[in-house]
């Protein structure tokens, strides 16, 4: 009897043991599954990734044959280098050939590239000189008129520099300050930019807009002010840019700075020596936020890719403690200008490796201020003269598209 009952409650253990283990793995199996439905019902944070697009790469912009009488516009530079330089270090070479960005099937091809790789946004170099715009081939026959540019948004930076020897590879290596076509603009030219453009691009649906408000980036104040003709001039021109594109129906205009060094103080102006100078300058003009176009702006970019980097940071410290407006984090590839010009500082060890850990940095930099929408630019989409381009080479391949997709898809 004894050992009968022992069978039993030995059985009833045992079943109890079974019961428990089928409700405890009932139970890991649903919290399991619970977790992955909220993982995948989770979106991925999105980042707005911007590159820089210089439009010099065009065959059939007239324009630009005065410079580069060969008809591929820059391309010229890059495929000369060995010729104007016999021997010289540089022969970067593009995998996709000396494309003719003009062509909305190039453009197409290179926004599919772009935005497969977590590019989204490219911010035109956009250019006016002598009365009428100069480059614009690439964003209007090519970008806009491309099959998929619905994938892509963009935006305008207005490249108000003069025009010296630098673009023409027959007089660049003269050091003269020969200018070609000056950036500054009166008041009425610079109305007829505006408005051309709020009808043009700010309402493309396409155009990048921040809170609705169109991003217009501006590369050269100090160019701005001359031309129209002081700070208050300048004060006065930019609200009436911005109460335009109110008119146009927007709910106003992101006007967005280029950041060329800590120290972005107008020479002369400012008289009163207020404690914060700077910052009140940006203020009374209405710029409500900035980036940078080149790490070369700010910083010496003849070192190392990670010394550079350290620069960086202490930069977008200092903004943030310097200024009021939205400052977005800012990347570049590298440096190299000589191909235009045979002599350049040169930026070392600017590997895709290293390049990923930039961007690292500036995705850190976004997710620390979540007031503001987490964009990060980077230069270039294609500065290959410059050596700071994303487009693969011979080089790097893919390389440095791969480090983004990395980052910020994957």
């Amino acid at each position: 009897m004894k050992e009968s009952g022992y069978k039993r409650e030995k059985l009833v253990k045992r079943i109890v043991y079974k019961f428990s283990l089928v409700i405890l793995l009932l139970f890991i199996g649903t919290t399991v599954v619970c977790a992955q439905k909220k993982a995948s019902s989770t979106p991925k944070k999105k980042y707005d990734i911007a590159a820089f697009l210089y439009p010099a790469y065009a065959s059939d912009d007239p324009r630009l044959r005065p410079f580069w009488p060969m008809g591929i516009g820059e391309w010229e530079t890059v495929a000369t280098v060995q010729q104007r330089y016999p021997g010289h270090y540089w022969n970067r070479k593009p995998l996709w050939g000396y494309i003719n960005e003009a062509d909305p099937s190039v453009m197409e091809m290179e926004i599919e590239a772009a935005t497969k790789h977590g590019v989204n946004v490219f911010i035109f170099d956009w250019y006016w000189y002598d009365g009428r715009p100069f480059m614009e081939t690439t964003l209007n026959n090519g970008f806009l008129k491309a099959a998929n540019v619905d994938k892509m948004k963009f935006y305008l930076m207005w490249a108000n520099h003069e025009v010296v020897n630098t673009w023409d590879t027959r007089i660049s290596r003269l050091d003269e300050h020969n200018v070609i076509w000056t950036g500054k603009v009166d008041r009425q030219e610079f109305e007829k930019i505006c408005k051309r453009n709020i009808e043009k691009y700010f309402k493309h649906p396409q155009y990048y807009t921040i809170d609705g408000k169109p991003v217009f980036m501006i590369y050269d104040v100090p160019q701005l002010i001359e031309g129209l003709g002081g700070i208050d001039e300048t004060i006065d021109a930019l609200k009436w840019f911005e109460s335009e594109t109110k008119k146009a129906g927007f709910p106003g205009l992101d006007l967005q700075l280029t950041m060329w060094s800590v120290n972005v103080n107008y020479s002369g102006f400012d008289g009163s020596k207020t404690t914060n100078p700077q910052n009140d300058f940006v203020k009374k003009l209405g710029f409500t936020s900035a980036t940078h176009y080149q790490f070369a702006h700010f910083t010496n970019v003849n070192e190392d890719y990670m010394t550079i980097m350290d620069a960086v940071k202490k930069e977008w410290t200092h903004i943030d403690n310097t200024f009021d407006l939205k400052y977005y984090p800012h990347i570049s590839v590298g440096w190299d200008n000589s191909p235009r010009i045979e002599k350049s500082a040169v930026v070392k060890n600017n590997t895709p490796e290293n390049f990923e850990k930039a961007l690292r940095m500036a995705k850190e930099y976004a997710d620390n201020h979540p007031d503001q929408v987490p964009l990060i630019t980077i230069n270039s989409w294609n500065e290959w003269t410059e050596t700071s381009y994303l487009q693969p080479c011979n080089v790097f391949g893919y390389g440095y598209l791969e480090a983004i997709k990395k980052v910020f898809v994957e």
